[in-house]
């Protein structure tokens, strides 16, 4: 699995995962356990993670749905 977008906004992490889900790719949220480690302040991010074969749609899909800007740098270095 890859990571697509790593955040701290709970909203930004939800609509990007409910559009995934409405386009047919699965997601998983990574790291939403650490909120007891970190005391519930919601200082440490969440990654938005895809299967590596589904990366380069689940990346199609959040630019077209407004959130390239918030995306990973992908591997060639440019921002989607």
């Amino acid at each position: 699995m890859q990571p697509v977008l790593v955040t701290t906004d709970p909203v930004l992490l939800s609509f990007a995962k409910s559009v995934l889900t409405d386009m047919g790719i699965a997601a998983e949220i990574a790291d939403r356990y650490t909120s007891s480690i970190e005391g519930s302040v919601g200082v440490l991010p969440r990654r938005l993670m895809v299967r590596n074969e589904d990366l380069a749609g689940a990346r199609e899909a959040l630019t077209s749905a407004g959130l390239g800007k918030d995306l990973l740098q992908d591997e060639g270095g440019d921002q989607s």
